[in-house]
């Protein structure tokens, strides 16, 4: 059954059953691995990033032979 439905919910009940908080502690492993940054962080870089964008995009088409 690995790979089915039907396993992934026996597994699940596994992991439950050995541990209530299983799936909250991987969880917030994963949470606490996040690491915002890109635009979020760097407005500068938003606007750096979307003036090349408008840039290339308002490019002239190469004329075709």
């Amino acid at each position: 059954m690995a790979g089915t439905i039907a396993g992934g919910r026996k597994a699940a009940a596994k992991n439950l059953a050995n541990d209530p908080d299983f799936y909250r502690r991987i969880g917030a492993k994963g949470g606490q691995n996040g690491r915002t940054g890109g635009f979020a962080a760097n407005p500068d870089l938003a606007r750096i990033a979307g003036a090349k964008g408008g840039r290339i995009s308002k490019r002239e088409k190469v004329a075709e032979v």
